[in-house]
This record gives C-alpha cells, structure tokens and sequence, in this order.
C-alpha cells in the first residue's frame, strides 16, 4: 500500500512477530514498521494486560501512561483518531489504511470499571436464560425465522443450575 501512495498505521495487538524479535537482543526486521507500516502503536502477542501493557510505539518500548483508569481499549482508539486526525491535516486526498486490532478480545479479559458496574447483574439470570431471550428477540425482531427451532446446547457447556456461585462469577 506504502508504494501505492498509501499512509499507513497499525494501532493494538501484533502477535506476527517471533518471539526471539521481541526482546532487546532482536532485531526488529519483522517489526510493523519495519514491514510497510508508517505509525506502530501497540503491543506484541496476542494478549497483554489492558491496565498496564507493554507497549511499542514505532520501534521504541513506552511506559505505560500513567493515567487514572487507563485502559488500552481507549488508548489505543485515541491514538489512532490522533493519528486520522493528523493524516488528514497533512494531506486530505492521499488514501490511508489503518489496521486496528484491540486486545481486549483475548485473555486476560478486562473490562473497564465503568462497564463492569454499568451491566452489573445483567446477565445474572445466566446462558441458558439469556440464550433463549436472544432467540427469541431474533425472532420477534424477524432476524430468523418464525419456525425456526433453537438448537441443543452442547454437551460440554454445563447448564448454569448446575454450577456454583463461585463458577458464576
């Protein structure tokens, strides 16, 4: 894309890299900005914590901001509006390409404060409840059929009845 013309940027997780490529003793050939990309803001692995990762800008190793309630999900989007923002200043015409891949999809899974109080209790009545209100409301909303039949839940999901309050959680 670089030599079509296009700015380009990747912003969150990079789990492409060898890991010998990593640390301090590589040497960074594999690296986003190293391999086409302009702007590198992120992380490399497919995980890392969202509250204090370890983070790459370009091809230089950051602290983590020290903010209250920092979470990655929302740096990472920031950074990569910034950087919008920023092509657009330059030069409104040329095409860009962002890729961006937040972690927070992968494990450990972290949800900021305000989200985990917002749906506090919410899903509290469990899967089993909740899969069958959904397919319903997918019915009703006319996503799927009227006839159509809710399927069995497989046999390795445990029905939530029969777990304890600590596996609920």
């Amino acid at each position: 894309l670089k030599y079509n013309g296009y700015s380009t940027a990747m912003f969150g997780k990079n789990h492409e890299i060898p890991a010998w490529e990593t640390g301090p003793a590589g040497n960074q050939t594999l690296w986003p900005s190293e391999v086409g990309f302009d702007k590198f803001y992120g992380f490399f692995g497919g995980e890392t914590d969202q509250f204090q990762p370890v983070l790459i800008d370009g091809n230089t190793r950051i602290k983590t901001p020290r903010k209250k309630n920092y979470h990655f999900t929302a740096d990472m989007t920031d950074q990569t509006i910034k950087w919008l923002n920023l092509q657009h200043s330059y030069n409104a015409d040329q095409p860009f390409f962002a890729y961006y891949a937040p972690g927070a999809a992968h494990a450990p899974h972290q949800a900021p404060r305000e989200w985990i109080d917002k749906f506090k209790g919410k899903f509290s009545m469990g899967w089993d409840k909740l899969r069958q209100e959904s397919f319903e409301r997918q019915k009703k909303l006319g996503i799927i059929p009227q006839d159509t039949v809710l399927p069995p839940m497989p046999d390795f999901v445990p029905r939530w009845d029969s777990l304890s309050s600590d596996e609920k959680r």
